[in-house]
C-alpha cells in the first residue's frame, strides 16, 4: 500500500487502483481523475494523507468550472422548481431570505465596530424556529438548491443554523438548548470578519501557515461573542468547541468525545454538511446523497455518531430536492423524507419511464415507502440534469 501526502495531489491525476482516505474510504475509483473539490475536501477536513495500492498513470485537464450566472437554473439546479416562489418574493422563499438579511446587517455592524447586541442575534433565532415549523421542507430545499447569491458567510450561517435546530429537535434538546444552539450556529464562524478576504476566497489549496490562520477563527469568534455581543457560555463552547473532533484531533483545544458540548458537536455536523452542499469560490457544491454518504462514513473520528444518526434521520439518504433516477429508468425529485426509512423517501416524477418530461410539479407523486415496487438507483446531478432538461 502506498501513502501519498494530500498536498502533492493535483486535480487529473489517474491511478491504476482505488485511492483511499483514513478508515479505507474510497477518495475515487482507480482510472477516475482526481477532482479540485476532492483534494478540497481533504483540506477541509484535515486529511493528510491518502493511500492507494495503485500508481499514477496519466493525468487529464480538470473540466472549465460552470460559468458564473445569477439567472441560470442550471447553474442552481433545483432553482427550477421554486423560480416562481423567488419571483413573488414572498412566502417560504421570503422568510428565509429575510433571515439572511438581517443576519448580513449584523455582520456587517460586527465587522465595521458599529455596537451590536446579543439580543438581536436571538431575535433572529426565535423568527427562524418559527418559520421552520412553517416552512420545514422549502428551507432544504434552499439550502440545496443555493438560490442566494451574495451575503456569503450569512447565508451559510443560517443555513447551518436551520440544519442545527433540526438536528437538535430529532435529539429531543429542550427548547432552551435548542435556542443557544440556533444562537451558536448563527455566530459559529463571525471569527472569519477577523481574517483576510484574500484568504477566504483564495482558490486552490492552502498553505500551512494560510491553514493554521484559518484554524484561528474559532478564538476570534470566541472573542466576539464574550467581549463584543456579551453571549452566555453555552454559545460561547459552540463558538470554541465546533471545530473539534470526536478523536480529540480537532481544535483548538483537543477535547475528545462526549467533553465536547452537545451544541458544538450539533453544529460541527451541520456545518460540515453545509459546506460540502454549498458552490464556493474555490469548488463546485456536492450532490446532497454524497454529502450524507460522506458523513455516514465518518466511522466516529470527526463526529459524534448519535448526532450522525440523528441528522440523516431529518435529511434522509436523498435529501429534499435531490434529484434520482429509479429501478424503471423514470426520473423524480425527492420531496419528503421518512426518518426511519431514509431509502425510501416520498418522490414526484420528472421524467416518466417512456421519457415524457413533466413541468415542476405535474408528475405524479409516490410514496416509495408504500409503493414498494419502485426503488431508487442512483443519485443525479441536479446541474446536469437541468442542463438536458431544461
Amino acid at each position: 500500500m502506498n501513502t501519498i501526502l494530500s498536498k502533492t495531489l493535483k486535480p487529473g491525476q489517474i491511478f491504476s487502483a482505488p485511492v483511499y482516505t483514513e478508515g479505507k474510504n474510497m477518495l475515487v475509483p482507480a482510472m477516475v481523475p482526481i477532482r479540485r473539490k476532492d483534494i478540497d475536501l481533504l483540506t477541509a477536513w484535515g486529511i493528510g494523507v491518502v493511500t492507494t495500492e495503485g500508481t499514477i498513470i496519466g493525468s487529464e485537464p480538470e473540466p472549465e468550472a460552470a460559468k458564473d450566472d445569477d439567472d441560470s437554473a442550471a447553474e442552481h439546479g433545483a432553482i427550477k422548481f421554486s423560480i416562481s416562489d423567488v419571483q413573488q418574493n414572498t412566502g417560504p422563499y421570503r422568510a428565509y431570505k429575510i433571515l439572511i438579511e438581517k443576519l448580513d446587517s449584523i455582520f456587517a455592524g460586527i465587522s465595521t465596530g458599529v455596537n451590536v447586541e446579543m439580543r438581536s442575534v436571538d431575535n433572529i433565532g426565535s423568527q427562524l424556529l418559527q418559520d421552520l415549523r412553517d416552512h420545514h421542507d422549502s428551507f432544504i430545499d434552499y439550502i440545496l438548491g443555493g438560490e442566494i447569491t451574495g451575503h456569503e458567510l450569512a447565508k451559510s450561517s443560517v443555513n447551518t443554523a436551520i440544519l442545527s435546530a433540526l438536528t437538535a429537535q430529532e435529539l429531543k434538546l429542550a427548547n432552551h438548548k435548542i435556542l443557544h444552539i440556533v444562537a451558536g450556529a448563527l455566530l459559529h464562524d463571525v471569527g472569519m470578519l477577523r481574517l483576510s478576504k484574500g484568504l477566504l476566497e483564495k482558490r486552490g489549496g492552502l498553505s500551512d501557515a494560510e491553514l493554521e490562520q484559518i484554524k484561528s477563527h474559532p478564538l476570534h469568534t470566541s472573542k466576539i461573542v464574550t467581549r463584543e455581543l456579551f453571549g452566555s457560555h453555552e454559545v460561547n463552547l459552540i463558538a470554541l468547541q465546533h471545530h473539534e473532533r470526536w478523536d480529540g484531533k480537532g481544535y483548538p483545544d483537543h477535547i475528545l468525545g462526549p467533553a465536547i458540548d452537545i451544541g458544538a458537536r450539533i453544529v460541527s455536523v451541520a456545518d460540515a454538511f453545509e459546506a460540502m452542499v454549498s458552490k464556493k469560490s474555490y469548488r463546485n457544491s456536492m450532490l446532497g446523497y454524497q454529502a450524507v454518504k460522506n458523513l455516514l462514513a465518518d466511522n466516529s473520528r470527526r463526529f459524534d455518531p448519535a448526532v450522525i444518526m440523528a441528522f440523516t434521520k431529518i435529511m434522509g439518504i436523498y435529501p429534499i430536492g435531490s434529484i434520482v433516477q429509479l429501478n424503471k429508468g423514470s426520473i423524480a425529485r425527492v420531496t419528503k423524507v421518512h426518518p426511519d426509512a431514509p431509502l425510501r423517501p416520498t418522490i414526484q416524477m420528472l421524467v416518466s419511464e417512456t421519457g415524457k418530461i413533466y413541468k415542476p410539479g405535474e408528475g405524479k407523486i409516490f410514496d416509495l415507502l408504500k409503493d414498494r415496487t419502485l426503488f431508487i438507483k442512483t443519485a443525479i446531478d441536479p446541474v446536469e440534469f437541468a442542463k438536458k432538461n431544461g
